[in-house]
Parts: structure tokens; sequence; C-alpha cells
């Protein structure tokens, strides 16, 4: 049995999994907060313990160097070369990754050069993959592109209405997001409702503080809510989902803002945050709806795009067999996917609400008489990189 370390390495956080493989058997797993910060937070679960402190993580090479030195001290592995192959999440592929490869110096120059569509995330996870491969020389490096899965769009679906030449030039179209979740919860979905997953017309809901939904067709993507970077699509926690570009440019004009700044405000001030003037989580929300009226309005927000998508993803696949809840509000808040199938009942779309009052199980929840099966479905990216890297190392010879 091999071991295999999926890793997701944020802007100033760094989240990994040590599996066991094939048997996909999770042996530890945990995170580093506050990369970068005064005061970082370490946390490990191994053997049914938890195991955290606070310490300066003054980068992201101290975080996985004090991962690897709790993995030998709390003897999770009793020798790193236990360790074969390491599986990174990339944020942005572009055009040039449409599935998960061996990292070598061309991969990582690319994923650097990439950094322009992912500016938060693609510089962090090429500084963890260098890292690791420093450190662990003789496992094998895998990317795993958030955006491949999402390479499959016809081009009548990833291209705006732009002048062609700056899609030549730049790169300007939709790449989408959150696919490797997509991915998964898709196959997930075929699993569980025993068909195979060519067959389903499916559209899965990534609903977490990022959400993202993708209309999936004869098992590939066929069109996602996020754009060129993962700002644009449903109202989200802090990001402000799609908006008028004229209205951007009206704003930054009358506040004084530059570039950078407006920037900022709809990736961090916007979404339930901006509309309820509260908070950006779902459940501080909830516990207040009845008497603030914008923390209600921010939900009516939330729900309404959600449901705006679904429907026009309807359209798109010319009818939909199954809709798959996912990641932290689609996979625990069952009153949100009441409120969403809700808007499709006209549609003969229904749900039990017996079957769906569950928080992170995997579940059939549709009525039995829905027109379209609806599912509950916690996310796993960190097995969908397992795999994809146990894959390439049988075809690498390992």
């Amino acid at each position: 049995m091999s071991k295999t370390l999926a890793v997701n390495a944020g802007s100033s956080s760094l989240k990994f999994q040590l599996l066991e493989m094939p048997a996909e058997k999770v042996i530890a797993k945990g995170q580093v907060e506050r990369i970068g910060l005064d005061e970082g937070i370490f946390t490990l679960k191994f053997n049914g313990e938890k195991t955290e402190f606070t310490k300066e993580f003054p980068d992201h090479r101290a975080a996985i160097e004090e991962m690897l030195r709790q993995f030998s001290e709390k003897e999770v592995v009793t020798d790193l070369s236990e360790i074969t192959g390491v599986g990174h999440r990339v944020v942005a592929g572009g055009e040039w990754f449409n599935k998960s490869v061996v990292v070598d110096d061309e991969v990582l120059e690319k994923i650097h050069r990439l950094a322009a569509y992912a500016p938060l995330h693609n510089p962090a996870n090429a500084a963890g993959i260098e890292t690791f491969r420093e450190l662990l020389p003789d496992a094998l490096s895998v990317a795993v592109f958030d955006t491949a899965f999402h390479q499959t769009m016809p081009r009548e679906n990833y291209l705006y209405s732009l002048p062609y030449e700056y899609y030549t030039k730049y790169g300007a179209r939709k790449y989408g997001a959150h696919g490797t979740s997509h991915r998964y919860v898709a196959e997930r979905t075929a699993e569980i409702l025993d068909k195979p997953l060519e067959d389903l017309k499916l559209i899965t809901l990534h609903l977490g503080a990022g959400a993202s939904i993708t209309a999936i067709k004869d098992g590939k993507s066929f069109d996602t809510s996020m754009g060129f970077t993962p700002l644009a699509g449903v109202t989200m926690a802090t990001r402000s989902g799609d908006v008028d570009p004229s209205l951007i440019y009206y704003i930054q004009e009358r506040e004084g803002l530059s570039n950078e700044e407006m920037l900022y405000i709809l990736n961090n001030k916007s979404g339930l945050l901006g509309i309820s003037t509260l908070s950006s989580d779902m459940r501080d929300l909830e516990d207040v709806q009845e008497t603030n009226e914008h923390a209600k309005l921010a939900l009516d927000i939330f729900i309404d795009r959600v449901a705006r998508y679904i429907g026009q993803y309807i359209v798109e696949l010319g009818g939909v067999d199954a809709i798959t809840f996912t990641a932290g509000i689609g996979e625990n808040a069952y009153e949100d996917r009441q409120l969403i199938i809700d808007r499709l009942n006209f549609m003969g779309i229904k749900l039990d609400e017996e079957a769906n009052k569950v928080r992170g199980q995997e579940r059939i929840i549709s009525a039995a008489d829905s027109t379209a099966a609806v599912l509950a479905v916690p996310t796993n990216e960190e097995l969908e990189i397992a795999r994809d890297v146990e894959m390439l190392k049988k075809n690498n010879g390992r």
C-alpha cells in the first residue's frame, strides 16, 4: 500500500490529507491557517486524536516543514519515504491543462505564468509544489487543476461577446473553478443512481463561501457559472457574482477607487456580506433573518441567483436527470436546499421534506414522483486528487 498526500495551498493556508492508496483510506488530515501572519494555527487529526497549536508560519515552506515534522513525531509515517506521491490542487490551468499532469520544470513555469488568472492562489500553489519537490524528492509530484474539468465546454459557452482578438491575445474566456469537486460529485451521483455518467444530464451545485454551478452533459462539463476568474456567477459569501461592468466603472468614478480597490470590494466586501451589512456566513444570517431585513434580503438574493442558474442550465441541457448539492452550504443547509428546489416545483422537481432534513450526509432527497432526482453528496476533492496521483503513478511505472 502506498501513501499519497493531497495538498490544497491557499494564499494564507495549507490543507492536507494523507491517504492509503489504492484502499482510499484516510490516515491523517489537517490544515495550517494564518500563514504569513503573527500567529498561525496548526491542526492535525490522526488516530482519533486532534493536535492543535499556534505558531508563527512566515511562509508556506515553514508550514510544510511543520506538517512533515508532525508526521514523524506522531508516527503518522515511520519514514517520509513512505509518501510516494503528492497531489497539488492548482486553481488556474488555463488552456494549457485539460487534465492532471506530473509536475516538471516546464509545468511549474506555466503555473507561475498563469498567476494572472488566479493571483491569490496560483503563486501559493506553486510555492507548495516547489517545497514538496525539494523536501520529498522521490515522491511523484502531480498538479490537479480546478479548471481542467471545464476544458470540455463548447466555444459558445466559454467565449465572451468581446472582440475575438482578446481571446487569441490574452486568453479572455470563461475557465470556471471547483472542477475537481464537480467531477467527484458527478461521478458519485451516477454511482448512487446506478446509471452511466455519460447517459445523465446533471447540474452540480458547489455552494460554499465560494459557489459555482455546473451543467454536465455526456459526462463532461458543458457550462459553468464562474468565469475568467472565480468572481463571476452566483452571489457568494463575499464575492459579488455577476455584475454589469458599466456599474463597476460608474461606482469607481464616483468613489474615486483604483482598479485594485474596486476588485477588492467585489471579491471581499460584496456578496452576502455586502448586502446584509452583517456577515458573510449563511448561518449568521439565518439566525437573524426574521428581525433583520438586510439578512433576509441577502438570503433571498442568494436563493434567487442559484435558482436562475439551474433554470438556465436545464434549458442548455435540454432537460435534467439529477441536481446534486455539495460543499458547506449545499451539504448542510437543508432549509436553503428546500427554498431552491421549491422554485422548480412548477417543473415537477420536488423534495421529500423529511429525506432532505440531513446535514453532511449522502442521500437522495427528492420526492418519489419528482421529475428529476435531487441529491446531497459531500464533496471529496482530496480523494479525487489522490486518485489522479495513483493513475499517474501507474502511467509512470511507479
